[in-house]
Order: structure tokens, then sequence, then C-alpha cells
């Protein structure tokens, strides 16, 4: 229902971004005013950094420039995601609270000076949080210009000050029960760590070397239970005052310090923001994989792209300018994946402060420009598309993803420095994609029952309750690939005893562990079938499954177990990446799964919406420099005639009968 209403309120699909007219003058409101009605945009992300004009003292509020922006945004058709500031508190905040600035792991406390410096667990940063939403609330909360709100902007900042250790206590002592309890479960009685006292225990700070790994995973659990809090704190403050869908921006990038799927369930509606780490084809399966991420947070329901990048690629050491064309094919991208509109971070160009050169849609140039007449094309385009908001998107096949098995992997002292997380659920989503499929993501504690086939690519983690699942998904007729170093340490961070994985798992799987065998840096070994792994390998026993590739010495890499009506994998090496792709197509075949669009050649990525009512929609969108003919011809929103075939770097959207 959220997404329903905010769709009635915008009349199709959401198009803007942040708006921050406090950095400019009269003259180029009156210019926004115009050049918004020229682009179509419908809703604007407003107030997001403004805390120290909302507030210029302790207690003390101004509202009239932003009661003027809301009422003009409103006289101009544009709704309002209305944000609360929390993300950047003013100066005057941090002399007042100095306590409230955060403290870095090797114990530098940092100064005013940029955004985010404050600590979650500080109660007077918590107070001072809390009491700004409620006023906004308070005094917008029916606002006809508001229709959702935008809470902080993308939590992520860490502290290990004492707030945070007398806050990281108080949560280990909910979750342990008792010292007791907490010394069994990090294995204290390794190198003299057993606590006599609460006061003892802190947060993992720099040390002399490595961590303890079960302090490390609570810490990284309590964390991320302290921002779902501050979250909502203001959530709630919002909702005392206002009905309208409440939200926060959620990044999905390379850091893990939030588990998003718990965030998923507290959320209105899943917003993210994401910018693509690589050009051309690179970029595009990225957008895919942030899109599919999103929408599974939500439980397949619509999400919101609520920041991308105007002419914005994060390649490494240099932000690179988009092709003519990625504006709209990117902002497609994402909503074949779900996403109920396309909003960028900013809508104009900042000329001073230290994003001054993060794109936007009115670039430095002004109006007469490249980027700004995509941006208008992009608006054209999503008007066309209205009657595909609220549509979702189906897959057959799932990657697990588990915030704590990437966590646990974060540590220090595992056998290789390129055992990767985030690296195997990519490379698990890339051959995917590649191949044509749409893919979810779900936790290994999730009903699979709907999938064809599951990808394990990375659950090194992997507690008692999940590990059953697991197999009972086979049991119940599931193909289930599981990869190498999975189920390795309980839920506790113990390590498994008497060879891995977790016991169920070895059920489905027919096989067991004996060793691990790192391979060395650079290293390749060839398999019995002609493939190549890296990086890693395993002594494995069969224990009912059979070798369908083999090492040199004859043992097996590469299993298969029939376990009651289903079939379960496992690949005890990382293959390189066109041998990947040959398994995962064999994979895809025996579990009977095709792409959403057959015939298409690589490079070219189709994704079906699909409406309650039965209509379905293909987005087609040729990520190549080559004509692409359409293996069937359709007719397309976006140009109103029956599209045969894409263009280089062409879209359709497909309406289906």
């Amino acid at each position: 229902m959220t997404t329903q209403r905010l769709v009635r309120r915008l009349g199709g699909l959401a198009f803007g971004g942040d708006y921050n007219p406090e950095q400019w003058d009269k003259s180029v409101w009156e210019e926004d005013d115009e050049l918004m009605r020229r682009a179509g945009v419908n809703l604007a992300t407003v107030g997001v950094f403004s805390w120290a004009l909302l507030e210029p003292r302790e207690g003390h509020f101004d509202f009239s420039w932003l009661d003027a922006h809301l009422d003009r945004l409103h006289a101009n058709g544009i709704a309002v995601d209305l944000a609360t500031p929390t993300a950047s508190p003013p100066p005057w905040f941090t002399l007042a609270h100095p306590d409230a600035l955060p403290v870095t792991a090797d114990g530098t406390r940092l100064v005013h000076g940029s955004r985010d410096t404050y600590c979650l667990a500080a109660p007077a940063y918590r107070g001072a949080a809390r009491r700004i939403a409620t006023v906004l609330a308070e005094r917008y909360g029916d606002h006809p210009a508001v229709a959702m709100w935008h809470v902080h902007n993308e939590y992520a900042t860490l502290c290990w000050c004492e707030h945070t250790a007398a806050a990281f206590r108080v949560w280990l002592h909910a979750r342990h029960g008792s010292l007791d309890a907490l010394n069994e479960a990090w294995g204290t009685t390794f190198w003299s760590q057993h606590y006599t006292s609460w006061d003892q225990v802190l947060p993992p700070r720099a040390t002399q070397w490595h961590h303890n790994p079960g302090q490390r995973l609570d810490f990284s659990r309590f964390w991320s239970d302290e921002a779902l809090a501050a979250y909502i704190d203001q959530r709630d403050a919002i909702r005392a005052h206002s009905d309208r869908p409440v939200t926060t921006n959620l990044m999905v990038p390379g850091y893990q310090n939030l588990d998003l799927w718990a965030f998923g369930r507290e959320v209105d509606l899943v917003a993210i923001d994401h910018y693509p780490i690589a050009p051309g084809v690179d970029a595009a399966a990225d957008i895919a994989f942030g899109g599919d991420r999103a929408r599974s947070f939500g439980g397949g329901r619509p999400w919101l792209l609520m920041e991308q990048g105007a002419n914005t690629i994060y390649a490494g050491d240099r932000v690179l300018a988009k092709d003519p064309g990625e504006i709209l094919r990117h902002s497609l991208g994402h909503i074949a994946h779900g996403s109920e509109g396309a909003l960028f971070f900013q809508w104009r160009q900042s000329k001073a402060g230290a994003e001054m050169w993060h794109s936007a849609m009115v670039p430095h140039a002004g109006p007469d420009s490249r980027t700004f007449r995509e941006v208008t094309e992009l608006g054209e385009a999503l008007t066309r598309l209205g009657e595909v908001a609220g549509s979702t998107v189906r897959a057959e096949v799932a990657v697990l993803h588990d915030s704590d098995s990437w966590w646990a992997m974060d540590v220090d002292g595992l056998p290789s420095a390129e055992l990767d997380y985030l690296g195997a659920l990519r490379r698990a989503h890339r051959a995917l994609w590649d191949a044509g499929v749409t893919t979810d993501f779900a936790r290994p504690d999730d009903d699979l029952s709907r999938y064809r086939l599951v990808l394990a690519p990375a659950l090194f983690l992997l507690s008692d309750a999940s590990a059953e699942n697991l197999r009972r998904y086979v049991a119940d007729g599931g193909t289930l690939l599981v990869q190498h170093f999975n189920g390795v340490v309980d839920a506790r961070f113990h390590a498994r005893l008497g060879g891995c994985p977790a016991a169920p798992l070895r059920e489905a799987l027919g096989i067991r562990v004996e060793e691990y065998r790192p391979l060395r840096r650079d290293e390749r070994i060839v398999l019995s079938d002609g493939s190549h792994g890296t990086v890693w390998s395993e002594s494995v026993r069969l224990e009912g499954a059979e070798s369908v590739a083999a090492y040199t010495n004859g043992t097996a890499a590469l299993t298969r177990h029939r376990h009651g009506n289903g079939r379960g994998w496992y690949l005890s090496t990382r293959l390189d990446d066109a041998n990947y792709a040959v398994l995962i197509d064999r994979l895809l075949a025996q579990a009977g799964v095709a792409p959403d669009l057959p015939g298409l050649p690589f490079g070219v990525e189709a994704v079906t919406r699909h409406a309650p009512d039965g209509r379905r929609w293909h987005f087609v969108l040729n990520h190549t420099a080559e004509v692409v003919p359409l293996p069937e011809p359709g007719h397309d929103l976006l140009t109103g005639a029956t599209a045969r075939e894409l263009p280089p770097g062409g879209c359709v959207v497909l309406r289906l009968p």
C-alpha cells in the first residue's frame, strides 16, 4: 500500500532528486521552477543537510525559508520527500557536546568540518536528532507538498568512544545474559582474554594484532542494531504527527556496516543510493546487482532509487563521465529491477563545498548541456512508463546473502587474504546476469521453496538452523550450489568440528571437507574436466556424492549428490570466470530456468515486470555498440511504436499481450 500511495500521489514513476535551494538565490529558484517543469520533475528531496539553518541555535528553530520552498514546490506540482538533517550536525552542536563527536578505533576523536561528525550511541546526539525530527513532523506532517519522509542520510558511520562502549556492554548483556556466556561465546580462554567484570569489555579498538573474532562479529551486529534503533527513533517521532511513508536511503556499496535485511523490515519503502563502480557493460551488471539486492531487502516489493549520479561513474581512483545515452539506460536498468522511479543527487551541481564536482541534473554548464538534455529525455520517457508503476519482478533463482557471514569474513587471520565475501556475491550474481536470468537475494533461513536454483557463494558462517533449512530445500526438490569455505563456523564464530560444512548441509551435499589448501598467489590449477581453479582448494571426502571434476591428485573438486528429490552441488575451488559461467549455465539448464527473453546476445539485458492483474512488460536494454534484432516485435512504451530491433545503446519497454 505504501508504494501504491506514492504512485497515486505522483501519477506514475518518481523523477527528480535532492534539491538544495538554500545554496542559491531567488534568480536561480525562478530558473529551477522553469527547468523542473521542462524536465518533468515530480519529486524533490529537500532538507538533507540543512540542520544549521533549521536550528541555528540549540532549541531555536527557523522554518521560514523551508516554508517558502515547500509552498513554491507544491505550487509547481512537485511533491517533496522531506528529510531530517541529522547526518550533518551543525557546528554549535559539536561545540556544546564534544563527547558526541565520533572516535576512531585508534582513539582519535574527530572534529567538525565534514559530515557524519557524530556518534550514534551518544545520548546528546540521539536526543537532538529526535527533537529536530519531531519539530519537522509537527510542522509539516500534513503539509500538502510532503509525499514521504527521508530519515537521515546513508547510515554507516562507526564509532569506538565511551558512549559506544557503554551501549555495547548493554547490548552484550541482553544477547548473552551473563559474563560466563559471553566468555564461552568469544572463546576468551585463548590469549588470556577471560573477563571477570563487564567494565573490562570494550569495543574492538586498535590493538596489538588480531582481534578476538567473536568480539568483532558481535560489535558489527551491535552497531547495526544501534543504527536501526536511531532510525526507528526518528521514524516513530515522525509517525506520531504524519501518516506519510517513512524511509531512509541505504547504501549498497562494498562496505558492510548495516544489516540491510533488518532495515528492509522497518522502512515503509526500501530506498537506496547507487553509483556504478565501472564503465560499460560492467556498470549495467552493477546496477542489476544493486537493484536486485534492494528489491530483495524489501521482500520483493517495489523500491525506490533515491540517489544516482547524473553523469558519474566511480572507477577506482577517478570519476568517469557516462557515455551518451547512459543516463536513460542506467535509470531504466534500476526501474527494470523494481524501482518506482529514478532520483539523483542532486538537482543542481553545487558551486562550492566538498562535493562541487559531484555531477547533477543541472551541471555547472547549465541547461544548455548534454547532461541536462539527456535528463529531460529521461523525464519524458518516464512519463510514458506510468502504467508500469506498482508492478513487481519475479525470479526463479536466488543467491544467498547473509550479513553475519559477511561480517565474519571481515575478521583478521583467515587462511587467505583473497577470501572476499562481496567478490563472491558479485561473481555469482554476474554469472546469472550474463546468462540473462533475473536473480533474487535471500537469507539462508528464508523459505526457499519458490526457487528452482539457489547459489551459496559465501556462507562462511552458518547457523545450525540455516544449515537444516538448506538441507530441507534440497530434499524437497531444489538444486543447491555450495561453494568453497562455506559452513565453516557456527553463529558464535566457533569452528565446526568433525569436518565441514555444518552437519545437515553435509548430508545434503554428500561430502565432508577434511582440509583447506589455499593456493599460492596467482596459482592456477587444472581440473580433470579441463577447467581452471584459482585462490583455493580443499581435500574433500565423498560420503555419497559423485565427483564431477577432480584435482590432479584424484580427489574431488566439484561434486554432485542426490538428496531426497533434489541435488546438492559442492565446488571446492574458485573457478575462473569462463569455467564458472559454464557451470552456472549447466545448473540453470538442469533446474529448468530460462532467461526472461531467450535469444539475446551477451550485453543485452532483459527483465520482466509483472502487474497484479497479469499485465507484463519486458525491459530490454542494449549495452553493446551493435544493432540487435528483437526475438519478437512488440509495442514499445517509450516510442509508442512497434519495435523490431535495438539500436546501439538502445532501450525498449515492451508491453506484452
